[in-house]
């Protein structure tokens, strides 16, 4: 084979090549879900509606070809496959370690029993539905369902504390809230009233002293104040997904959200 053949062959396997990523990248199972979050819209069970435990079931579809999902308590996350039309697990997962009670707990269990099922999924624009033998997941783009709310003028409810790799929630939370308001802060600390300033900059947030109401606080309601006086202090970086506002520091940080 003269030299000009083997220019010729080479340019021909590299074209084949270059079509072949091509049509991977553009129409691979896996591409349509990368990179984008679900939130449920409608669960069924054996053809009739499953009650509700006052959550949303969201699934996150990464870049690295992994899943994570959340029920209401606990985040879990691992490797998937979407291949075949299934979504099936990776053997590793892993968990955060949230005690929940109840409703929320059952839950948890019920969601990791779904997906280990390897569901059929079918994805339809903006819907995902998800399908076992009893079970169906109707879920959509969170960029649909849930669009970002705007940092000031919203009432932010306290979800969870963060103390390193640990999240955690307590009776008492739901009472306190903060709004935002250009450089003012004011809010509720489930027990006494609080005002202060607030500096921003690009993802950041700097909470100047906060000045309360002198309410007597104790027990639970005590604690919670002062979880939350430490935790609205000095530079916090924060994140906006959808109705939950995160702050967080370099020791760990408080969740907000707006109930929906």
């Amino acid at each position: 084979m003269n030299k000009r053949m083997i220019a010729l062959a080479a340019t021909v396997l590299l074209a084949l090549t270059a079509c072949g990523n091509e049509s991977v990248t553009r129409s691979g199972p896996e591409a349509s879900l990368t990179g984008r979050t679900f939130l449920s819209t409608e669960v069924t069970e054996n053809g009739k509606p499953r009650p509700p435990a006052k959550s949303q079931v969201r699934l996150e579809f990464t870049t690295n070809g992994r899943m994570s999902w959340n029920a209401g308590c606990n985040t879990s996350e691992t490797t998937v496959s979407t291949s075949d039309g299934r979504l099936s697990l990776g053997k590793e997962i892993t968990s955060t370690a949230m005690g929940c009670m109840g409703d929320r707990q059952e839950q948890d269990t019920w969601i990791a029993k779904v997906l280990s099922a390897k569901p059929v999924w079918k994805l339809d624009g903006d819907k995902l539905v998800l399908t076992t033998e009893s079970t169906t997941i109707s879920l959509l783009d969170k960029e649909s369902a849930e669009p970002d709310l705007a940092l000031d003028g919203t009432k932010w409810q306290l979800t969870t504390v963060v103390t390193g790799q640990a999240a955690s929630h307590q009776a008492g939370f739901e009472k306190v809230w903060m709004t935002l308001n250009g450089e003012r802060v004011t809010g509720s600390t489930g027990c006494n009233s609080f005002q202060g300033t607030v500096a921003r900059d690009t993802g950041k947030l700097t909470f100047g002293e906060l000045a309360t109401t002198r309410r007597a606080c104790a027990g639970d309601a005590a604690t919670v104040e002062s979880v939350l006086l430490k935790g609205l202090k000095g530079e916090l970086t924060y994140t906006i997904d959808g109705s939950t506002l995160q702050l967080r520091s370099a020791d760990g940080g408080l969740d907000f959200s707006v109930p929906r």
